[in-house]
């Protein structure tokens, strides 16, 4: 791992104050786009945006949506944009995002504007304990002491943020330290370049040396080994060695399409995971966790895989696709042939199901487009039906903080500006974070959510079987119904801006996504399921 710094004068004239010579260090730093959501404590920042410019500040009407959004941009450009949230009540309107990011291991980076320090010992209605809600969605806390601390805190927060795997960092800026006007310059040590550690000859010999003895073998691929390069590799691994080749269930960001390997996520449900992995003799991790049911149930073992069977080829924080590429090396295993993906097949007619939703966005996805999936009616259905589009990027949610799926397309659209995004949402899981449309509208991104409107939580539908309740009564069929009054999404969208329309056949939904992926700035679609 190489971290070469330099130190860099911040505030070299004198004379700012020490909300703006924070801006100025995080733009030395390479963050320059801010998700904010700002109050009174942060007014000197908000004025600094302007004051030094260089940073593109983009307005969120919720919390959840800059944290979810800086999620997203984090996922796709692997640097850290930052957030301006109010306090702690407002950092805790976006603690459910960051869950998901630090799952993500995406390194996001928070100031929160406090209280003037000697405001606090009032106990104000505001005033809160900050680090102890930052601390579980935080790699790295700091609180300023002083206008200059601005600058040296920002650097190290943003340190923290990217060194490897990625973690969330989150600074606390008291208001009168940020319009302390700071009259000499500050030296700042910034962070440089972290690189992942290689992973060693002593842990992937034993592997290959089992792999060689025909030993029946899972490779459950996560975090950079999900790129091509890693995929690639583990493809020559499984041609050579007949191992089975899965994602992680819910992966932070994964190349899909183009001719990449056929690789499907592990199920969610454990049962089903078990069972996929049953059989194997050494599930090999690499870039992934040891796979865990999401939830306990009584006689479903925790750990979904058989005793005994896992190796640890490289953890997040480590280089998984050069580790999968030295162990395909070491095993002599050639290069297969590229998969070629049909392109004529004719995409679905008729009623909408989940399965013809994925069949019909995975055959009209453009090249480079980016789909944020969440929720599991279209989502599963998609991933696996996405082995045959063209070369594409999807994220999910991590964390399984219910609220991700819009905020991260619109992440992902600023992060990369000439990719088309899609978001492939459920009904239920829009309705946390739907301000994200306003957001869209608002700076035009090339955003298309696609709404699978079933009008229940049918996920926990699903839970409710396993409870042995197939027939829920009144109550437990209202508490997982979104009927009466059902939303209506196509008003919903061109209330916050966003043209807005709703689809019931195969033939409707080509219709209006192949409109929506010639269009310019934000659409919706729901899809009635």
């Amino acid at each position: 791992m190489t971290h070469a710094t330099t130190v860099w004068r911040a505030n070299r004239s004198g004379g700012l104050t020490g909300a703006e010579v924070l801006i100025e260090t995080a733009l030395a730093a390479g963050v320059d786009v801010c998700f904010a959501n700002p109050g009174t404590t942060e007014m000197p920042l908000v004025a600094a945006l302007d004051s030094v410019p260089g940073t593109r500040a983009v307005l969120g009407l919720f919390e959840g949506v800059c944290t979810g959004a800086a999620d997203g941009y984090a996922r796709v450009t692997g640097r850290p944009a930052m957030t301006l949230l109010h306090l702690g009540p407002g950092f805790a309107n976006g603690i459910a995002n960051l869950h998901n990011a630090r799952r993500a291991h995406s390194p996001v980076f928070n100031v929160i504007g406090d209280h003037a320090s000697w405001h606090l010992a009032h106990d104000a209605p505001l005033t809160s304990d900050i680090v102890s809600l930052a601390r579980p969605v935080s790699g790295w806390v700091g609180t300023a002491t002083s206008g200059a601390d601005l600058a040296q805190l920002t650097a190290h927060a943003i340190g923290a943020a990217t060194a490897p795997p990625g973690c969330g960092a989150t600074l606390i800026a008291p208001a009168d330290f940020q319009q302390e006007v700071l009259t000499a310059p500050v030296d700042v040590e910034l962070p440089g370049v972290r690189r992942p550690r290689e992973v060693t000859a002593e842990i992937i010999d034993p592997i290959a040396k089992r792999l060689r003895a025909g030993e029946r073998a899972v490779l459950l691929l996560g975090g950079a080994a999900l790129g091509e390069r890693g995929q690639r590799a583990a493809a020559r691994i499984a041609a050579a060695t007949g191992a089975v080749l899965y994602s992680e269930t819910f992966p932070a960001a994964a190349e899909r399409g183009g001719g990449l390997p056929d690789l499907d996520r592990l199920p969610y449900f454990p049962e089903v995971a078990v069972e996929a992995l049953a059989g194997a003799q050494l599930v090999v991790l690499a870039g992934a966790l040891e796979p865990v049911s999401y939830f306990g149930y009584e006689g479903i073992p925790s750990l979904l895989a058989p005793p005994g069977t896992v190796e640890v080829l490289s953890t997040p924080e480590e280089d998984g696709a050069l580790a999968l590429e030295v162990l395909a090396d070491t095993l002599g295993a050639p290069e297969p042939a590229r998969r070629t993906v049909p392109s004529d097949e004719p995409l679905p007619d008729g009623t909408l199901t989940p399965g013809a939703v994925g069949r019909i966005v995975a055959g009209l996805l453009p090249e480079h487009a980016i789909v944020s999936v969440e929720g599991g009616t279209c989502g599963y259905p998609f991933f696996t039906a996405s082995s045959r589009a063209a070369r594409h990027t999807t994220l999910t949610n991590t964390g399984g903080a219910i609220g991700q799926g819009l905020p991260a397309a619109l992440g992902a659209a600023i992060a990369a500006p000439s990719r088309k995004v899609v978001a492939l949402q459920s009904d239920g899981s829009a309705q946390y974070t739907i301000q994200s449309l306003w957001t869209m509208a608002r700076e035009q991104l090339p955003v298309i959510t696609l709404i699978a409107s079933n009008r229940a939580y049918n996920v926990l539908r699903t839970e409710l079987g396993r409870h042995g309740q197939n027939r829920p009564g009144p109550v437990a069929a209202a508490l997982t119904s979104l009927d009466g009054p059902a939303f209506d999404w196509p008003a919903l969208a061109r209330g916050y801006g966003v043209p807005g329309t709703r689809v019931e056949t195969g033939e409707e939904l080509r219709r209006e996504l192949g409109r929506a992926l010639a269009a310019d700035g934000p659409q919706l679609i729901e899809m009635a399921l």
